[in-house]
């Protein structure tokens, strides 16, 4: 998604052609038919998802079980549900075949909500990552601080990071007129002069540059969670806690039965945050670049390409997919709660029994889950 600083402009030429400073408008016109059915499953998996995670996390809250950790999740949902209702309008659009009929203010909400739901999950996820990474490696500092705290400071500083990136969509006109006459809406930028489109171009780079930054903290923070999990006896805090349990039980505990499930519970999560990245935002980020300089058509000078079209067109194809591809995070995000704290998870399952007998978010149900936060406040806080 590129910014447009173009205004509309009436096409003129001669014998039907568009005047030479106009360039043809690289399309691809399967979006068409595979946008609107895919992104109306997102909108409708994806809203019932993030709403009844924030119903957990709602109850949860009650319980006072988390911390750090379900402020990130709550402000994740939160960008997911921004997305998701921008969704009906871009299914919309692709309906009629790139034909923006709202107005202008209306294309730049929702496309900088398509901006801020992306650049929100990645750095949401990373701080997730650190969050884990932290608790696995140094378990009596993360502790002992002021979670909190902590966890605020670090979402408002992204969403006054993520919020200020879009402020360019916001900004500038979001619609311009194609030469078929349709409106498009954050589409057609080829023919704004060159020092336009090298600012445009710039600016994606920058942004790719950040994107790869965090998910190469991304992933040595999960690959360093793994190897310590991997390598390191059983934590005596979780060996007493075993023996606690098993003494008031008068049943007998194997000491690694626990660590074991702990470990495989934290790579479970591991996996899932690695492969949200993976699969919803590195083919876009691997492509975007090549992809903005192939739109951009700059006619000369530094980010000027000479590509055939064929690669062009493969190069936009390629794009359209990604873009699929990253609307699938607002369903994936909540994979991610589910192997990133044991509370959560523990409360989804005793959560779906109840709902299974008629019973909402009870007392019954914060009441038990208080029990269980008292009876495992002794484990280890990767667990959390």
């Amino acid at each position: 998604m590129l910014t447009s600083n173009a205004e509309p402009i009436e096409m003129t030429g001669v014998q039907g052609y568009p005047p030479d400073n106009y360039s043809n408008f690289l399309d691809s016109e399967f979006r068409y038919v595979l946008f609107p059915p895919v992104y109306g499953l997102i909108f409708i998996f994806g809203l019932l998802a993030n709403v009844y995670v924030l119903v957990v996390i709602r109850c949860l809250r009650e319980a006072r079980a988390m911390g750090e950790i379900r402020i990130y999740m709550t402000n994740l949902t939160i960008a997911d549900l921004l997305f998701v209702c921008a969704l009906p309008f871009w299914i919309d659009y692709y309906s009629r075949r790139g034909d923006w009929i709202y107005s202008d203010a209306l294309c730049r909400m929702t496309g900088s909500f398509f901006f801020i739901n992306t650049y929100c999950s990645i750095l949401f996820l990373g701080a997730i990552s650190v969050n884990r990474y932290w608790a696995v490696t140094s378990p009596l500092d993360a502790a002992s601080s002021d979670h909190r705290r902590r966890g605020i400071i670090v979402c408002v500083v992204i969403w006054l990071l993520t919020v200020s990136m879009s402020i360019p969509f916001l900004a500038s006109p979001g619609i311009n007129v194609s030469l078929d006459n349709k409106t498009r809406c954050f589409e057609g930028y080829q023919n704004e002069n060159d020092s336009d489109k090298r600012t445009v171009a710039a600016t994606h780079f920058a942004i790719i540059g950040m994107f790869f930054i965090i998910f190469f903290l991304v992933v040595v923070c999960n690959m360093l969670i793994a190897r310590t999990l991997l390598s390191q006896p059983p934590p005596q805090s979780g060996l007493r806690s075993a023996t606690m349990i098993s003494r008031k039980s008068n049943t007998t505990l194997s000491p690694s039965k626990k660590p074991k499930g702990v470990k495989r519970r934290a790579l479970q999560m591991l996996l899932a945050v690695v492969g949200v990245f993976v699969l919803c935002f590195l083919p876009h980020h691997l492509v975007q670049g090549l992809w903005t300089l192939a739109v951009l058509q700059i006619k000369e000078g530094w980010g000027h390409v000479d590509w055939s079209q064929k690669t062009l067109q493969a190069l936009n194809d390629a794009h359209q997919i990604t873009l699929v591809l990253m609307g699938l995070n607002c369903i994936l995000d909540p994979v991610v709660y589910f192997f990133a704290t044991r509370k959560f998870r523990r409360f989804i399952m005793a959560h779906l029994k109840k709902l299974s007998k008629g019973e909402g978010c009870s007392q019954t149900a914060t009441s038990q889950l208080s029990m269980d936060s008292k009876k495992f406040q002794s484990e280890p806080p990767e667990q959390e």
